[in-house]
């Protein structure tokens, strides 16, 4: 598990330090460096896989492109330093920037070896991007997916889930995540969660052959003639595709597995963003690490209900606040919780705006 992570000199980061937990929740105002922390873990994933020889700014997860984009604006020094605290190891990583134009960044760090059995290097580690794929007529077959397990390949798009979902479909979901009165299995649970977002669905994946696979669902309804239909993925609420993946990533982690999402509530009604908010909770009181990005109140407000719930310990829970200062300097603030979920430290600015909102139309 990520303990702590230290970044210095990198986007708007200048020195920024967070602490992390089962769940740790990153949010804030737009741009305030939010998804520079993931990034930095990505690139660290990245680099696993040379050796840590190098940061890949323009690699298949991470986009930066080059490193006048990834050095921050005002270093003293052109050096990007990351250091990460795991429960096995502790990480060091530099790199000094002699040209702004390259995309490839030499990393030079301490003489320990590095054990790359580390959770955060490991193929259960998923990354779900805002980028992530809506509905689409077909998905593609990806032979990768068979050595690297990834629901993604490409920036997090999720391309791979459905194949990713059949492949997995049998594999046990551990109890504590279980819907009662369903099969305990991949593909019965990610239905039963849909069904959370969007009574009586049912998820269906039709495989191919050589042409991919077709995502369709279907609904509780019968229709004149007495059969219910099967309605492709494209004509179907962009919210059950969006989540999809989310749940996927989730049901399909093994404990111990981190889990990386931006804007888990994309284009859900706020009673699905409260629902994948208990299952984020469910699951990182069950030993998964999950680091989300998030501007909703609602995948807020959920924790904050699980935590009311013995859902999950508020220790288990850390919640960074983002803002940026004058100078377009990160600025983080830990938002902590007492035991019922109440906010001990009010920041303004924190998913305040509805209370906002209702004191104007009250003329308060």
């Amino acid at each position: 598990m990520i303990r702590k992570i230290e970044i210095e000199n990198f986007k708007s980061h200048k020195a920024t330090q967070l602490d992390f937990s089962n769940l740790t929740v990153l949010c804030g105002t737009n741009s305030s460096g939010k998804s520079s922390v993931i990034q930095v873990l990505l690139l660290l994933r990245e680099a696993e896989r040379v050796n840590f020889e190098y940061f890949n700014l323009l690699s298949n997860t991470v986009k930066i492109k080059s490193a006048k984009n990834a050095l921050y604006q005002f270093a003293k020094e052109d050096k990007i330093t990351i250091i990460v605290n795991t429960d096995k190891q502790n990480l060091f990583f530099g790199s000094t920037i002699h040209d702004l134009t390259k995309t490839v960044l030499p990393i030079v760090q301490d003489n320990r070896e590095i054990d790359k059995t580390d959770p955060l290097f490991e193929n259960s580690c998923q990354f779900i991007s805002a980028f992530r794929l809506g509905p689409q007529d077909s998905y593609k077959k990806d032979d990768r997916m068979d050595f690297d397990n990834q629901i993604s390949f490409e920036e997090g798009k999720s391309e791979r889930v459905v194949q990713f979902l059949n492949k997995h479909r049998n594999n046990t979901v551990f109890s504590e995540l279980c819907i009662p009165n369903h099969t305990n299995d991949l593909f019965s649970q990610v239905t039963a969660w849909e069904r959370e977002i969007s009574s009586g669905v049912n998820v269906v994946v039709q495989d191919n052959g050589t042409f991919g696979y077709e995502l369709k669902y279907q609904f509780n309804t019968e229709t004149s003639l007495g059969r219910t239909d099967e309605i492709d993925a494209v004509n179907v609420g962009f919210g059950l595709t969006y989540a999809l993946p989310v749940i996927v990533a989730i049901l399909s982690a093994p404990k111990d597995a981190i889990i990386f999402i931006e804007n888990p509530e994309a284009h859900l009604h706020p009673k699905g963003q409260a629902k994948l908010a208990e299952l984020i909770c469910l699951a990182a009181q069950a030993g998964v690490q999950i680091v989300i990005e998030t501007h909703s109140d609602h995948i807020f407000n959920g924790i904050r209900k699980s935590i009311n719930k013995k859902v999950i310990s508020r220790k288990k829970a850390k919640v960074h606040f983002f803002e940026l200062d004058e100078n377009s300097t990160t600025v983080s603030t830990e938002i902590n919780f007492s035991d019922n979920g109440r906010i001990l430290e009010y920041k303004k600015g924190l998913f305040d705006q509805f209370d906002n909102d209702l004191d104007e139309l009250l003329g308060l």
